[in-house]
């Protein structure tokens, strides 16, 4: 993690009680940017609060038939159309150094949770649903983007107008200035009044916006499934049934937020014409001049606005501040992978030493895997087989490590796999997974990904040497053709083609094959089978798979049952002994 977004971590960690004061933070060392932008703020706004004086001016000038009169008025007209053209320069200063902090801290913020995401403990990172992850990601920052604007902007032109309401007022008349103050209480008591509805609100309609996002990721990737079993109906009966929650929750904080706003504004309404009323009395006793009354009036509907913007913005803070919790939730999270301080493991061998091996998922005491006792010389080709649930890919898992033995010891060249830094150790991994995971890019940025230098004849042998010659034949494009999104352009097997190509150009030191050749038909998998046998004699490999042909010719053949391991042997010696993997293969 970079030191930039260190700083979201550290503000959110230290104000993490208090979401205004995070947020605050999260703007540290640019708080010049918003000085200046205020301060052209001022003069591209002035002529509002100028104009009310000048208009008074004017008035009291013409009804007191000052003999000058002529040139008040020139003087006050130029004066105004000087701020006028102020305006345009001004506006774009402000805009230019408001919107220079605020996008620089949305960008940063997403930096920092897409570095959280990376840096996750993988056990406990399943158990955050995409969706909601990319709700995060995508809305919740939106929404504090919204935030930082309406607080650094709408709320110190707020305050600056009522401070220069105010501060002509009371220069004018206590009197009515002190009319002013008496109106402030009551718009407190409706922020008291709405405050702890509008963000209980808040808080129900994102927690429904996050479970929607994940249930429609769900549903996307569900489509195939769903439309093969002819299930659509009740599919979307699932969804309409989300639909109607997030409707129910979003239709609660509309009642309260216009509530909300329309008692402020009747409210307001009031207060408005009884000080036009108060200033006319005044006015009629010679208190004040007749064109005191309309700077009065002007400045008590400018404090009025702005008072209702304040309270109408009461639930845009609300649901920022419900933002900013909900990205703390990943800024927080403690699951994390701890690599800092760790060895770089070096070039590795590919010696694996299971001592003890004990594990079990988190907040699961239940192990998966018991007393796993086993050596793994470098450049043997091991095969994991056993009935589904045996443990077979929590054993992969714990080579990638995915997670860490909860008791025992897993060693790597005789290195305790918690003491090595895992991206020193990783980079020299190539895992083939059963679900082939690609992006939407093209074929040639889906084998290339992670690697850099690579020639153009090493990644023609790769192409050949994982039987996507004739794929790539076929295609209009070549390698330079799009997979669409996941790619669901091409088929299971041309992707598991791809997924084979990737770990191949990688040139491994270990290789991990989970049901690689699954989606394959039996003159492709032979094809492949023979390019996985070539770099397997290169490299340690661990496979897990339930065709004989991939497992005949491994080194070891280790039967998993209910977390232990029952069996080890090759193929032959297993098959002559006749215990659990004999009975396994007569069976299939």
């Amino acid at each position: 993690m970079n030191l930039e977004t260190n700083v979201y971590f550290e503000s959110y960690e230290k104000h993490k009680g208090n979401p205004l004061m995070a947020l605050l933070g999260f703007y540290k060392g640019m708080y010049s940017n918003f000085f200046w932008s205020a301060v052209f703020y001022v003069v591209k706004h002035s002529p509002v609060w100028i104009l009310p004086i000048i208009t008074a001016n004017i008035i009291n000038n013409v009804t007191d038939k000052n003999p000058d009169v002529l040139t008040i008025i020139a003087f006050n007209v130029g004066l105004m159309v000087i701020l006028l053209v102020l305006n345009v320069p001004m506006n774009y200063l402000h805009i230019h150094f408001r919107s220079k902090a605020v996008r620089k801290v949305e960008a940063g913020l997403r930096s920092a949770l897409i570095h959280k995401i990376q840096v996750m403990s993988i056990p406990h990172q399943k158990d955050m649903l995409s969706g909601r992850l990319q709700s995060k990601i995508i809305r919740d920052v939106e929404a504090v983007e919204t935030l930082s604007s309406q607080l650094f902007v709408s709320l110190i032109n707020i305050a600056i107008n009522i401070a220069v309401a105010l501060t002509v007022t009371v220069s004018k008349s206590i009197v009515v200035f002190l009319f002013f103050l008496f109106m402030v209480p009551l718009a407190a008591v409706l922020v008291v009044a709405f405050k702890k509805p509008i963000k209980k609100h808040n808080q129900t309609f994102r927690k429904e916006m996050e479970n929607t996002s994940a249930k429609v990721m769900e549903m996307v990737q569900l489509v195939p499934v769903t439309r093969a079993h002819g299930l659509e109906e009740e599919e979307i009966m699932r969804m309409d049934t989300q639909v109607d929650l997030i409707a129910q929750a979003g239709y609660s904080l509309d009642i309260i937020q216009g509530n909300f706003g329309a008692v402020s504004w009747a409210f307001f309404q009031i207060f408005q014409v009884m000080c036009l009323a108060f200033t006319s009395v005044l006015a009629v006793k010679g208190t004040v001049q007749v064109g005191d009354v309309v700077l009065y009036q002007s400045y008590f509907t400018s404090i009025v606005g702005q008072v209702s913007s304040l309270l109408n913005l009461l639930p845009v803070i609300s649901k920022g501040l419900e933002s900013v919790s909900s990205i703390g939730e990943i800024l927080l999270f403690k699951h994390v992978e701890e690599n800092e301080g760790k060895q770089d493991i070096g070039e590795i061998k590919g010696e694996y030493d299971f001592r003890d091996v004990s594990y079990s998922y988190p907040d699961n005491e239940e192990p998966i895997l018991r007393d796993i006792n086993l050596h793994v010389y470098p450049g043997e080709t091991i095969a994991f087989v056993g009935e589904s649930g045996a443990g077979k890919s929590t054993i992969m898992n714990l080579i990638v490590a995915f997670g860490f033995p909860k008791t025992g010891k897993l060693f790597i060249d005789g290195k305790d796999i918690t003491s090595v830094h895992l991206g020193s150790y990783r980079k020299q991994l190539a895992v083939v997974p059963q679900e082939t995971i690609l992006f939407s890019g093209t074929i040639r940025d889906n084998i290339l990904y992670g690697t850099t230098g690579v020639t153009e004849e090493k990644l023609q042998k790769v192409i050949d040497e994982a039987g996507l010659r004739s794929v790539i034949d076929k295609l209009p494009n070549g390698l330079d053709t799009k997979v669409g999104e996941h790619g669901d352009k091409l088929s299971g097997g041309q992707k598991q083609r791809i997924s084979i190509a990737r770990a191949l150009i990688r040139e491994p030191k270990v290789m991990l094959l989970d049901e690689a050749t699954s989606a394959l038909d039996s003159i492709s998998e032979k094809e492949v089978s023979y390019a996985l046998d070539k770099i397997s004699s290169k490299c340690t490999t661990f496979i897990v798979a339930h065709r004989l042909s991939t497992i005949k010719e491994a080194d070891r053949i280790i039967v998993i049952e209910d977390g232990t391991i029952a069996e080890i042997g090759t193929f032959s010696e297993l098959m002559e002994k006749k215990g659990i993997f004999y009975q396994m293969e007569v069976s299939r």
